[in-house]
């Protein structure tokens, strides 16, 4: 089996900057990575394609077209610039090149059902501001019947989170042990409140250990993949 370099920057291998829409490399690193069987005792078969406008997809056997998202941002050069000068050049870059390693990437259901994706819902959200933590509890409670702010968008997806059984499935199947305690609770990078406080990191300090959190479960999670071939 081939394996994966867990060190490489996914954004050398795009052409328009995003490698979740044209990075072969990314791609064919998640086909090697989920082409397996699922916890629902069905194997996953995976396929590359292009759609009509250059966009990478995973099709499969089992339900829609799949595609890649970066788990975790990096909040750079958004919200107005309001994180401008909390991080040195060296650890805004450092946190940049991290979350595009393939320890930083998932996929999810590409196109949408009567309403935004799972990768538009938890972008758009104000509530979860593209956190993968918050994104993780919010699969938790939907596993738990547990209502959430990415709810009602997780339940239009239900027959793609079927094929885990339920949450300890889906996080073993993804490799996404580091993100969750052993008691099944997640390991948040900020301060959590059951979604009451604002998503982003409130001070320098906030944001340094975001950045320290994010790195280290990427880390963990890289060094699991590597020892999963």
């Amino acid at each position: 089996m081939n394996k994966i370099n867990i060190d490489f920057d996914f954004r050398k291998d795009s052409n328009c900057g995003d490698p979740d829409t044209d990075s072969q490399k990314l791609y064919k690193a998640h086909k090697l990575l989920w082409n397996k069987t699922l916890p629902c005792g069905k194997t996953l078969d995976l396929e590359i394609i292009r759609n009509n406008y250059g966009r990478l997809l995973i099709k499969n056997n089992l339900g829609d077209n799949l595609s890649s998202d970066r788990m975790c941002p990096h909040f750079d050069g958004k919200y107005k610039g309001k994180f401008d000068g909390w991080l040195s050049d060296l650890e805004r870059e450092e946190l940049k090149y991290k979350v595009r390693t393939i320890g930083g990437h998932i996929i999810f259901p590409a196109h949408n059902k009567n309403g935004f994706t799972i990768n538009q819902a938890r972008g758009i959200n104000r509530i979860i501001c593209d956190r993968f933590d918050l994104t993780l509890e919010c699969i938790r409670r939907f596993y738990q019947e547990e209502k959430s702010p990415l709810y009602d968008t997780l339940m239009r997806y239900k027959d793609f989170f079927d094929l885990f059984v339920d949450f300890s499935g889906y996080v073993d199947f993804f490799m996404l042990q580091d993100f969750v305690g052993k008691k099944g609770q997640i390991n948040f990078s900020l301060p959590f409140d059951s979604f009451n406080r604002s998503p982003l990191p409130q001070t320098v300090d906030e944001y340094k250990k975001y950045k320290t959190q994010t790195i280290d479960l990427v880390n963990s999670r890289n060094k699991r993949i590597l020892e999963s071939f």
